[in-house]
């Protein structure tokens, strides 16, 4: 049995970069983008979904700082299921980034299955140890024009898990481990995105 989550852009919390919401989107602006620069009051949001372990949560968080992203405030441990989200992106000089974040711990580890305009491809990246590493690329490049919504999801089963893009299966790989973690949205230094109805399907028994 599925449990859907449908996480408001409002029920976001921005631990790197720039973020806004309003009720239709949320949105990363990396125009002011600051290398090494973690979101206004790390300190307490950190608290807020790590309690006693935010001190280490925020040292792995200023290794990454490179890298904005934001946690859903309604899912405290995704295993298996699937996430998906609509993005747009709109701009950016260095990258043209939005990505689906997961399996984040608290030490400040996560993955991330995101999608680069710069680039044209799907690509899961591990975080690890203050440590950033290729994972995987999806099986072809696609183009996706800027100022336009597409929609991506993966699903994760056990250590299964599938990337899609606008639904085409582009990514497969087995995970070393089972993911167990929180969730969210994901980008790179300058690139300005929105992100929008964001949901969580996970299972229940």
């Amino acid at each position: 049995m599925r449990e859907l989550l449908a996480i408001a852009p409002t029920h976001f919390l921005a631990i790197v970069g720039d973020w806004s919401s309003t009720k239709e989107y949320l949105q990363v602006d990396g125009r002011q983008w600051i290398k090494g620069q973690p979101s206004a009051g790390l300190a307490a949001k950190a608290r807020t979904i790590y309690g006693a372990r935010h001190e280490e949560f925020i040292d792995s968080v200023k290794a990454y700082a490179y890298f904005p992203y934001a946690v859903a405030k309604d899912v405290d441990d995704f295993r298996n299921g699937e996430i998906s989200m609509r993005f747009k992106l709109l701009g950016g000089q260095l990258d043209q980034c939005a990505g689906i974040l997961f399996d984040l711990k608290p030490n400040g580890d996560y993955l991330t299955v995101r999608f680069n305009g710069k680039e044209d491809n799907l690509v899961l990246w591990t975080f690890k140890r203050g440590k950033r590493s290729f994972v995987k690329k999806g099986v072809h490049d696609k183009h996706v024009p800027l100022g336009e919504w597409h929609r991506m999801k993966i699903a994760v089963e056990g250590t299964q898990l599938r990337g899609y893009l606008d639904g085409e299966l582009l990514l497969e790989y087995t995970l070393p481990e089972p993911v167990a973690g929180k969730v969210g949205t994901w980008s790179k230094t300058d690139s300005v995105s929105q992100f929008a109805d964001y949901e969580v399907k996970r299972g229940t028994g």
